[in-house]
C-alpha cells in the first residue's frame, strides 16, 4: 500500500554527476540492487548519518573516508545491511571500495559505500564485486530513474525529485532519490538519500545547506518511531553550472538554492511517509501555540507516534479521546489543557479540555476517511510551531516486518 500518485516526476540531469544500476542478485534475482554514482572532480560533498551507536560498517566507512577527501564514487547495495557484522563487515565494504576504486582508476579512499537491508548478515561480497563492472558502465547522467529503483528494499515504489530554477540568467538543478518505507524515526531513518545540483557551493555553506535541509525534511518523518542503523544522506554540489561560486550567505544565489535544495528533501521525506510500510493515510501533524519549536515538536512526536492513535488513523475512527491522552502525556510543564484545541482536516474536534460543542461523530468520521489528513493542534501558550509527517499503522505493516527475513 501506499498513498498518492505513484508516478516519478520529470526528473533533470545534473551535469557532473552520473549513475548506473546493475542487477547482483543480493536477494531477489533480477533485481536491480546495486548502484554506482560518480562526481566529477571539483564537486564538494556534504553527509549525515545515523546516530544509531550500531552504526553499520559501510556507515563507519564512508565517515572514514569523507575525513579523508571528497568522495569521487558512492557504491550503493539493497537486500543486506552489512550492519551487526563486526571485523569481517568492515573488511567487507573496504574491499568493496577497493574493487570499484581499482575499475575506476581511484584511491579506496575516494569511494563512499552504502547498504541497506537485512541487519546482522554477512555482505554477499562476491555477487557484488561481479556486478560492478555493469553498474559502472550504465553511469549516465540520465540514470536517475533506475537508481531510485535500484535502492529500493521494502519500498514499493521509487521515491525521487527534481526542480529547476533561474539565478543571475542561470539555470539551476537540483534532483534527488531517496529509499525508505520502515524503521524511520528523526535524527535520520532506514533511509538513504541522494541528492545533486549543479551549483558551485563553497564546503561549510553546503553543510550549512545541508543541515537546514534534512532539519525541515528527514528529521521531521516518522513512520514506527525507530532510527536505523544504515541512514545516509548526501549533497553533492558539482559546480558545472555557469553561476557563479556561492561562497556567502550573503549572496542572493544563497537563499534561492538552499529553497530549492531544502524543497526538494521536503518532497523526498514525504515520500518516503507516503510509501511507509502497510500505510493507508499520510498524516501531518501541525502543532502551533507552543513555547517554542521544541514543546510544539515534543508534542508532534507523541501524538505521530502513538499506536493508539495510528491505528485509530488505519480504521478512519475519529478517536479523539487517543490524541488528548498523546497530547496530556507528551511531558509539556504546567499545561493548561483549557487553552488547547484539536482538529482534524479543519474539523474542530475539541476544545476547553473536551469535545468541542459543534463537533458530530459524522464530522470525524468524514474528515478520517480522507488519505491525507492534518491533525492541527493549538496549545494556546506561546508563538512555537512545528510540522511532522506520519502515516496510520496497519495489518500490513506487522506482514511485512514478520516476513521481512523470509
Amino acid at each position: 500500500m501506499a498513498v498518492g500518485p505513484a508516478t516519478l516526476p520529470h526528473l533533470h540531469a545534473v551535469p557532473g554527476f552520473r549513475l548506473g544500476s546493475a542487477s547482483a542478485g543480493i536477494k531477489t534475482p533480477g533485481r536491480l540492487d546495486l548502484v554506482v554514482m560518480a562526481i566529477d572532480d571539483g564537486a564538494t560533498v556534504a553527509a549525515v548519518f545515523t546516530r544509531n551507536a550500531f552504526c553499520a560498517a559501510p556507515v563507519q566507512l564512508a565517515r572514514q573516508h569523507m575525513q579523508q577527501r571528497t568522495p569521487a564514487f558512492f557504491v550503493v547495495n539493497t537486500g543486506n545491511a552489512n550492519a551487526g557484522t563486526g571485523a569481517r563487515g568492515i573488511a567487507d565494504s573496504q574491499q568493496s571500495c577497493q574493487a570499484l576504486a581499482e575499475l575506476c582508476g581511484q584511491s579506496a579512499e575516494a569511494i563512499l559505500p552504502f547498504s541497506t537491508g537485512v541487519i546482522g548478515e554477512p555482505l554477499p561480497l562476491q555477487k557484488i564485486l561481479s556486478a560492478l563492472p555493469t553498474a559502472l558502465a550504465d553511469c549516465d547522467e540520465l540514470g536517475w530513474a533506475r537508481a531510485a529503483e535500484g535502492i529500493m528494499t521494502t519500498d514499493t515504489r521509487p521515491k525521487a525529485a527534481s526542480r529547476q530554477l533561474q539565478v543571475d540568467g542561470h539555470t539551476i538543478t537540483v534532483t534527488g532519490i531517496a529509499k525508505g518505507a520502515g524503521m524511520i524515526k528523526p535524527n535520520m531513518a532506514t533511509m538513504l538519500a541522494y541528492i545533486a545540483t549543479d551549483a558551485a557551493i563553497e564546503q561549510t555553506l553546503l553543510d550549512k545547506m545541508m543541515q537546514e535541509a534534512v532539519t525541515q525534511s528527514f528529521n521531521r518523518i516518522t513512520i514506527d518511531g525507530d532510527t536505523s542503523t544504515n541512514d545516509a544522506c548526501m549533497l553533492v554540489a558539482t559546480g558545472r553550472s555557469a553561476l557563479a561560486t556561492i561562497d556567502s550567505m550573503q549572496q542572493p544565489a544563497f537563499a534561492a538554492v538552499q529553497e530549492a535544495i531544502s524543497l526538494v528533501f521536503i518532497e523526498l521525506a514525504q515520500g518516503l511517509v507516503r510509501d511507509g510500510e502497510g500505510a493507508s493515510k499520510f498524516v501531518s501533524v501541525e502543532v502551533k501555540g507552543g513555547a517554542d519549536e521544541q514543546e510544539c515538536l515534543k508534542v508532534a512526536y507523541t501524538v505521530a507516534e502513538s499506536p493508539l492513535v495510528k491505528t485509530a488513523l488505519f480504521a478512519s475512527d475519529p478517536n479523539w479521546g487517543r490524541l488528548l491522552a498523546a497530547i496530556g502525556r507528551a511531558g509539556l510543564e504546567q499545561l493548561d489543557v483549557n487553552t488547547v484545541t484539536v482538529a482534524i482536516n479543519t474539523v474542530l474536534i475539541a476544545e476547553q479540555g473536551c469535545r468541542a460543542a459543534s463537533y458530530t461523530e459524522a464530522q470525524g468520521v468524514a474528515a478520517m476517511a480522507a488519505d491525507d489528513i492534518t491533525i492541527s493542534i493549538d496549545l494556546g501558550r506561546g508563538t512555537g510551531s512545528a510540522t511532522v509527517w506520519t502515516s496510520d499503522l496497519s495489518q500490513e505493516y506487522v506482514r511485512i516486518n514478520a516476513e521481512y527475513r523470509s
